[in-house]
This record gives structure tokens, C-alpha cells and sequence, in this order.
């Protein structure tokens, strides 16, 4: 598994009251087939499904670590109706108060969803915005079936009946405890400390503890600091921050062995899709299971050129550095070119584009030029491999 550490997108977690458990209960779904096969789009380690409502096609985000959500523009052109207002916490745990509502109806594919509960965002953030992210298909409207995802071949089939997909080769078992929400969370152990780890088809990395789950002075792992703001939310990034990166000897899921994970720090705890994306997998909300059929091997690696950037007010700037590298970087440094490429003076399209398509993605050493109190400097970096 190669790992480049750029940018990781998270997306919304919630804590909700009786009154919203009783919300997340509400709708259902209908098909016109045993199975429905979707067409899903796996793209930069995120999977995404296209949504009919009211004969409008819309983009939304298939993440079951985040309850149904739509934009605040859906929700005015649909006219809809306010059933209560609430607390939402992100991935970053920044909190926001925001409107829960009832979509009368919404498509995909040849799946009818009804009268489903969901959460009225703002989606203008820049990552949403060059994604084309107009709302998340959520926990709470996943649970009304059972679904079967691939994405290697860029497939999701759904069912409300489990008999209708052979659980064989799905050697590996996984129970959750699933939130007021519906989000699954599954009992992990690493390095000895038992974690609750959201099942989180909307986060990009593999496995990853909060901050208070690890302790850095811990001599049983080799592990490497980085600091800085290596990920986003719903309402936006959180404070730099220290994190690391680490490699047990296994990691326990559900007391289910898996070895030669690389394991990351944040503000929150999850298990992601460079772990998934090594599976094809059942999710099962009447037994509370998922089921994992193993379709691929990558190695382990963790490579990285030794920091990350995102595009602030159009412009790239250095969000995060790996600790005791020789990066010449300093965080809030301007990038103004990659491999004499400019990153200056960008609209919101070209941002789109080196947002999607990294200019070092597949590089193994880059020329970088910022801009730095007013001087110009120019490096050159080589990637390197962490924790070997």
C-alpha cells in the first residue's frame, strides 16, 4: 500500500439525542430488482454515487462514517421543511448547529429512498466544492439495506435481502455497535489499548487513533512525528497539531489479526478506505456485521516527500512536516511552483485540477519553489520511505 502523504479528507461525525435517534430510524427503500447493482466512482480513495432528486442529478458522497446529508442549496430548491435544529460534530471536532430535515424522495439508480432523515450543510469549502460534492449518502439511509462493495471494479449492489449475496470467500467476520446515527463502530486493540473505530467509507486513510490512544514515548514501535494540519472536516481544518505515524506488530479488529498496517494519530478514530479498498465487503445492519472477502495484497509503505500542502484562498501552502527529516519547508510557505509547474495566481479551476492531480503524485523527487517572508527560495526533494 503505497501512502503519499498529501491531504486526507474527512467527513462529519455526530452525537445525537434520543430525539435524533428516533430521526435516523425514519424511511425506507424500495427496489425494482432482487439486487441493484449502482454505478459508483472511486476517485482519490473516495467513492461517490450519483442521486436523482426531483429528475436533478447530484453528486453525493457514499460514507458511512457520516449520517445522510444535503447541501443548503438542495434544500431551498426543494423547498423543505425544518424538523429540528441541533449540534453537529465534525472529524475535527469543530461543532456546528444545523437543521435536520426529511427528503420526500431521492434516487439511485433504481433505488427509491423515502422520506429520509437528513442534515442541511453548507458545502463551499473548497475541497467540497472541486469534489462536486452536493450532499453524503449516510449510515442512517445505508442501514434500510444491505450493500456489497467493490472498489476495484467500481461497484456497489444492494439488496434487502441478505441471501441474496454469497457470503463465500468472506473468511473474516467484523461485529459493530452501530451509533443513534447508524454508523458502524467496530472494537479494535493496538499496542494493548482497546479503540472504538468508526467504519468510515468517507475517510481516505487506513487506520487511524485519536492522539490520546498513543502514546509517542511507547519504545514497542518505531514510529515518525509529523506536524501540522493534515486533514479537514466538515466545517474545515483543524489547529496544527502533532501526529504520528506508527507500525505495530498487528492490529486486533473485532479480535480479527491483521499485520502489516501502518496506523496514523488524529483528532479522531477510524478505519478507512486504503484499508477497504483491499476488500470486497458486505455491510449488514440487521446482524450488525460486515463481512470482508479479501481481493488484494499491497505492502505496507509509508512515503511521503516530507510534507503536505493544500490550496488556501487559491494559493498552496505548506499544512504539515514530517519532524526530523531534512525537509528545508517551514509550515505557511508558498509554494509557487512543483517541477517548474506555477502554482501562482490559480483560479478555482486550475485549484480543482492540482487538487485531483497532484504534481508529485507519481514522482520520486520534485523541484519546489516558495515564497518565504518576502524571499523567493528553490529546493530540491526526494521522496522517502518512513518506517522501515
Amino acid at each position: 500500500m503505497k501512502k503519499y502523504i498529501f491531504f486526507v479528507l474527512l467527513f462529519l461525525t455526530i452525537t445525537a439525542s434520543a430525539q435524533g435517534k428516533r430521526f435516523f430510524e425514519n424511511g425506507k427503500a424500495e427496489l425494482k430488482n432482487p439486487v441493484e447493482k449502482i454505478n459508483l466512482t472511486y476517485t482519490n480513495e473516495l467513492p461517490f454515487v450519483k442521486v436523482n432528486i426531483n429528475g436533478k442529478i447530484y453528486r453525493f458522497l457514499f460514507d458511512s462514517g457520516a449520517p445522510t446529508v444535503i447541501s443548503t442549496a438542495i434544500y431551498n430548491e426543494l423547498n423543505l421543511k425544518k424538523k429540528h435544529r441541533s449540534k453537529v460534530t465534525d472529524s475535527k471536532k469543530n461543532k456546528q448547529e444545523q437543521i435536520f430535515t426529511e427528503v420526500p424522495e431521492m434516487k439511485v439508480d433504481e433505488i427509491t429512498f423515502k422520506n429520509i432523515g437528513a442534515i442541511v450543510m453548507d458545502l463551499k469549502g473548497i475541497e467540497f466544492e472541486c469534489f462536486k460534492i452536493d450532499g453524503i449518502i449516510g449510515a442512517n439511509q445505508m442501514a434500510k439495506l444491505f450493500w456489497r462493495i467493490n472498489y476495484s471494479e467500481n461497484s456497489i449492489e444492494a439488496t434487502k435481502d441478505l441471501a441474496n449475496f454469497s457470503k463465500e470467500g468472506y473468511e473474516t467476520v467484523l461485529s459493530f455497535t452501530p451509533k443513534p446515527q447508524k454508523t458502524p463502530v467496530v472494537k479494535a486493540n493496538i499496542l494493548d489499548e482497546k479503540i472504538n473505530l468508526t467504519f468510515d467509507t468517507g475517510f481516505t486513510g487506513t487506520v487511524r487513533i485519536s492522539n490520546n490512544e498513543y502514546d509517542p514515548k511507547n519504545t514497542k514501535v518505531k514510529s515518525i512525528e509529523t506536524y501540522g494540519t493534515a486533514s479537514v472536516g466538515a466545517f474545515g481544518a483543524g489547529k496544527p497539531e502533532s501526529s504520528y505515524y506508527f507500525k505495530p506488530n498487528e492490529v486486533l479488529l473485532d479480535e480479527q489479526k491483521f499485520e502489516d498496517e501502518i496506523v496514523s494519530t488524529g483528532s479522531s478514530s477510524l478505519l478507512g478506505n486504503e484499508f477497504l479498498k483491499k476488500f470486497r465487503f458486505i455491510m449488514d445492519w440487521k446482524n450488525n456485521k460486515i463481512y470482508l472477502n479479501k481481493i488484494k495484497n499491497y505492502p505496507s509503505k509509508l512515503e511521503s516527500f516530507g510534507f503536505a500542502y493544500r490550496f488556501i484562498d487559491h494559493k498552496a501552502k505548506v499544512v504539515l512536516l514530517f519532524n526530523g527529516s531534512d525537509v528545508p519547508l517551514k509550515l505557511d510557505d508558498e509554494i509557487m511552483s512543483l517541477n517548474n509547474i506555477s502554482l501562482e495566481n490559480l483560479d478555482q479551476e486550475s485549484v480543482c485540477k492540482y487538487l485531483q492531480n497532484r504534481i508529485e503524485k507519481d514522482l520520486n523527487s520534485i523541484t519546489v519553489k516558495v515564497k518565504r517572508e518576502g524571499k523567493v527560495l528553490d529546493y530540491m526533494i526526494a521522496k522517502k520511505e518512513y518506517l522501515k
